[in-house]
């Protein structure tokens, strides 16, 4: 059996993948994607198609439901989370079997056990658009910041959302820069960041820029499996700006939404 993990927890990704590996009849994990973009580009690509799906709620880019609404999902799904007791039952009315994290061994055989039992009776596939429509009004929808405070000598002055063109972490400081070319200190890591950002807005490029669509200004190829990005205004002392190459995919599917 082969599995894709859908995990925005590198941590839990990783137990996950061990305890698949100690099954009695172990699983081969064919990919983990952090993001609903990453799932996505993972998902176009393998073929075939994985037989089942670890698939967490809440990705680093937004819900993963939206991935039945992007893509004609195939694939079982196995949920992996800490949801609440009404959309639980959701995924019991669809069919759809779920773990309560931290996972324990045991419920996770039961449920490859079930999943096989499923394949062999030739079960019918859960409706995905269904759930996904419950899933939806089962969650709030998430506010993201719409400014940040910073300090000026002895003043503090608010950046709309609106004016910031990037985030840059360099030696340990993160700097706001906005699309006038202002730099400003902030408290955050670009970790911290990225969930209060909306990410249809901004993309982790690699581990010291968090980007604004509007301010990537050109994108080239910079080797076969590297993507270089040209930002406005220029990124400090004219650094090269690369897409991290497991993000390329995902960077690509994020630019073509």
């Amino acid at each position: 059996m082969r599995a894709l993990i859908i995990e925005d927890e590198p941590l839990a990704a990783r137990r996950l993948t061990e305890l698949l590996r100690k099954q009695p009849q172990p699983v081969e994990v064919v990919g983990t994607a952090e993001s609903v973009a990453e799932a996505e580009a993972l998902l176009r690509a393998l073929r075939p198609a994985p037989d089942v799906l670890f698939l967490d709620i809440h990705l680093a880019d937004g819900l993963s439901f939206e991935l039945f609404e992007r893509l004609d999902v195939q694939s079982p799904v196995i949920f992996t989370t800490a949801y609440d007791k009404y959309a639980l039952r959701a995924f019991k009315v669809n069919s759809v079997d779920y773990l309560l994290k931290p996972i324990d061994p045991e419920e996770l055989t039961a449920a490859l056990d079930k999943l096989r039992r499923q394949r062999e009776a030739a079960a019918p596939a859960f409706d995905a658009a269904l759930l996904a429509q419950v899933l939806r009004q089962a969650q709030p929808a998430k506010e993201y910041k719409s400014r940040f405070v910073v300090r000026v000598g002895e003043h503090l002055k608010a950046i709309p959302v609106e004016q910031i063109a990037y985030f840059a972490s360099l030696e340990k400081v993160t700097l706001l820069h906005t699309r006038e070319g202002r730099r400003f200190v902030v408290d955050y890591t670009l970790e911290q960041l990225e969930g209060m950002l909306d990410p249809t807005e901004f993309f982790r490029l690699n581990r010291a820029y968090l980007a604004h669509a509007e301010a990537i200004h050109d994108i080239i190829h910079y080797t076969n499996s590297r993507l270089q990005t040209v930002l406005k205004p220029a990124a400090p002392d004219n650094d090269t700006v690369l897409v991290s190459r497991e993000k390329v995919g995902a960077f690509k599917a994020w630019l073509d939404r």
